[in-house]
């Protein structure tokens, strides 16, 4: 598990766009925004933590055509089936290095996105620790769509569609946690129970997945 994680760390830090793409995309929403609606800071901070959440998803998304497609096409999946990996572990080290390479420095460029967007103050720290809980939730999806999309033309457009429904719980919890009063704790606990729920599920899909695109 750590070698296939340091090996995947090894290649996205590798790449210049492998990592800081989805962050630049994440950051070029926030500050688009504010054109498309106008520079009103009322409205703006209305809509900011859902604009975050969906800009979260959407970078996330981007590097699922380097999950897994690279590795099948060069003979890597097929060597881990010969070396008897499971594709459980194969893809539970892919979640891990998929989350590592653009969570936690996503978390970093929020406040950033935070002040083009005009976000009180006080919505902040909800906004982190929600999208610290949502964020693994989001590369698990992205996982599983991968897996499944691996060897399709068009990967990246159909493994949209397959996630985007399947986001809609976290999204609305993480949306739901920037509110004010006791609606936040329980927002933020259905946040984490989906969180969990989803990052379980999702080796055993992949796994599943993977296994019959071998086939």
């Amino acid at each position: 598990m750590i070698a296939l994680v340091g090996r995947e760390l090894a290649l996205r830090f590798g790449r210049w766009g492998g990592v800081m793409l989805p962050l630049l995309f994440f950051l070029l929403v926030a500050s688009l925004f504010p054109f498309a609606v106008g520079p009103e800071p009322r409205l703006l901070a209305r809509i900011a933590g859902g604009i975050m959440w969906v800009a979260a998803l959407l970078a996330a998304l981007m590097p699922i055509d380097t999950l897994f497609e690279p590795d099948r096409a060069d003979g890597t999946l097929d060597q881990l089936a010969a070396r008897q990996v499971p594709f459980e572990i194969v893809a539970t080290a892919r979640m891990i290095s998929h989350w590592l390479a653009f969570g936690p420095l996503l978390l970093l460029t929020v406040p950033v996105a935070a002040a083009l967007l005009a976000l009180p103050a006080a919505a902040m720290l909800p906004l982190i620790v929600g999208l610290a809980i949502g964020t693994p939730a989001l590369a698990a999806l992205g996982t599983v769509a991968a897996a499944l999309t691996t060897g399709l033309r068009g990967a990246g457009a159909l493994a949209g569609l397959l996630v985007l429904p399947l986001a809609l719980p976290v999204l609305i919890f993480g949306a739901g946690a920037m509110g004010d009063g006791p609606a936040v704790a329980g927002a933020l606990k259905l946040l984490g129970a989906s969180s969990l729920f989803l990052v379980a599920l999702s080796p055993f899909a992949a796994g599943a997945a993977l296994r019959a695109s071998l086939e």
